[in-house]
């Protein structure tokens, strides 16, 4: 139960309601991320905006790479309902539901590619301590393996998406259910 009051969709009226069905129409169905801000609806279409845009768009980063990302950040956070969400997205690209679940407890145990063993540190380390970012430890290393500016760019806002989307869910007590992750339009 989360710790406010949420507007489930059979008591949805004027623009939520039309917000609800067109997330249900389009993603497959409406997911608690959407409903714990249903007291203030335009939140629910700038976040989706700015999700689409991160997770969706043109990118150098493949969708697997932004779902490992999210994943690793989800992990970092100990945020259940994002590491299940996006553990079932990231496993539509991976095909290997153990390998997610070995992300998701320690992605250096995980047998990735050079690049993805680097975004995967840039996630932990960017969450944990953002402070400790430096250029030569992080981003030339990145570029090194051919990883591009904009590739880089695009890491770090799946990285601070997901750190605040945890955050959101964390705050307010958004509980996972692993029936709820399936079924999404991906």
């Amino acid at each position: 139960m989360a710790f406010i009051d949420i507007i489930e969709p059979e008591e949805a009226t004027g623009n939520l309601k039309e917000i609800y069905k067109e997330l249900e129409e389009k993603r497959g169905k409406l997911a608690r991320i959407h409903k714990i801000q249903s007291l203030n609806p335009d939140t629910i279409v700038k976040h989706i905006d700015l999700y689409m845009s991160i997770m969706f768009s043109k990118s150098p980063l493949s969708r697997a790479q932004r779902e490992m990302i999210a994943v690793v950040v989800s992990a970092v956070n100990d945020c259940e309902y994002c590491q299940l969400h996006h553990g079932e997205a990231l496993n539509h690209y991976w095909k290997d539901r153990k390998r997610v679940e070995q992300l998701r407890a320690n992605y250096n145990k995980v047998d990735l590619n050079n690049v993805d063993k680097r975004l995967c540190q840039l996630a932990k380390d960017l969450t944990l301590n953002p402070n400790s970012i430096d250029e030569r430890k992080y981003i030339t290393p990145l570029k090194n393996t051919g990883l591009s500016d904009r590739g880089i760019l695009d890491a770090v806002l799946v990285i601070s998406y997901f750190n605040f989307v945890n955050r959101l869910v964390l705050g307010l007590g958004v509980k996972a259910d692993e029936k709820e992750v399936q079924g999404y339009k991906y």
